[in-house]
């Protein structure tokens, strides 16, 4: 990307996990333009079906394991997490929410009651009530979920918290007592789904299925749009009393669903993932400093730890004067983000690590 005066920038954080293939990738470019010349927006109720929703749809479904095979289309990260709140609420009958500290879910006021900082919610007090706060990868905490909640909303991997990866067991543990209590897992994979761990979803790492799933960031190819993904069994409980459980006048828009298709194509028929565990053992064979406390993450969804924020700050505001955009986390401001386009190259990868190493210096 570049600057007003032509100033050249490698961007190692797309937007925050959005742009994955890359900025003005021509296929999203070609497809947003399309649409616009022939409709922007329609009622998005069924009033007539609209071809760019229903076939990013079916792309998903068609890439999804079973029962994943409904999608809900939103406009952003908060509001697949506000739906799929809604959804296991209606759907169980139940009203605790299990959530985990240091968790990061948006900032409306649904998604706030399941943030894992209180720093950040309690301006915004009072909130939903019934949540319960677990510690991350503890299984030993899990049995606090029982018959009385209705869900529990995690991030396949924590991203504010500083990509904190969890372990197999854990997560099994999490899937196992869910089923055991009737307790619907969702699973937020709206920073690390679609392709940007390794795999197209996170959750292939662990060997286990949500009920619920939660897409957004790079799922538009620069486009706002979101979505809750869950089986026609569950989804239908948004159906009938009341009539239109969920409503969204822009969810599925036209240009951002044409927008998203492209971008999904574009993933899943290159298979942008297969590289992706390459770069991210080239990023740490790269990426080494006696500065550097140790490096996060699975992929390109990496934290790179520093002592203090603020050396982290003056290493990142170098980085920005060098030409490389990075950025630290909310809840670990202590370490670096990278999390490039999907696309990234070799070449480029060393060179931004080499304006890293600079900037410790």
């Amino acid at each position: 990307m570049y600057g007003p005066g032509g100033e050249r920038y490698l961007d190692l954080i797309s937007g925050i996990s959005v742009s994955s293939v890359g900025h003005r990738h021509p296929a999203v470019v070609k497809a947003v333009k399309d649409q616009a010349d022939r409709y922007m927006h329609l009622m998005v109720y069924g009033e007539f079906v609209q071809s760019p929703q229903v076939k990013l749809a079916e792309l998903l479904v068609n890439h999804l394991p079973e029962p994943l095979n409904n999608v809900y289309l939103v406009n952003s990260g908060s509001e697949a997490t506000e739906g799929a709140l809604k959804l296991a609420k209606r759907h169980t009958g139940r009203t605790e929410m299990v959530s985990f500290r240091n968790a990061y879910h948006g900032s409306t006021q649904g998604s706030l009651s399941v943030m894992g900082d209180e720093r950040m919610k309690k301006a915004f007090r009072p909130l939903l009530p019934d949540v319960r706060f677990l510690d991350f990868n503890q299984t030993e905490q899990l049995n606090q979920i029982t018959s009385l909640t209705a869900c529990v909303i995690v991030e396949t991997i924590q991203g504010e918290a500083g990509a904190v990866v969890p372990t197999s067991e854990f997560m099994k543990a999490l899937r196992t007592r869910c089923c055991e209590t009737g307790t619907l897992l969702i699973l937020d994979e709206i920073q690390a789904g679609l392709g940007r761990t390794g795999k197209l979803w996170a959750f292939e790492h662990f060997g286990i299925v949500p009920d619920i799933l939660l897409l957004a960031k790079g799922l538009g190819g620069g486009m706002p749009i979101g979505a809750f993904i869950a089986s026609a069994e569950i989804m239908q409980s948004l159906t009938h009393s009341p009539v239109l459980g969920h409503i969204t006048t822009f969810g599925g828009n036209a240009v951002s669903a044409a927008a998203a298709l492209a971008t999904v194509d574009v993933i899943t028929r290159e298979r942008l993932w297969n590289g992706v565990t390459g770069k991210e053992n080239l990023i740490r064979e790269k990426l080494k400093h006696p500065a550097i406390k140790g490096i996060r993450g699975k992929g390109l969804m990496l934290a790179v730890e520093f002592d203090s924020f603020e050396q982290n700050k003056k290493i990142i505001d170098r980085c920005l004067e060098k030409g490389v955009l990075t950025d630290w986390f909310l809840f670990a401001d202590n370490c670096l983000r990278i999390a490039p386009p999907l696309i990234i190259e070799n070449d480029e990868i060393e060179a931004a690590c080499q304006v890293i190493l600079d900037a410790i210096e």
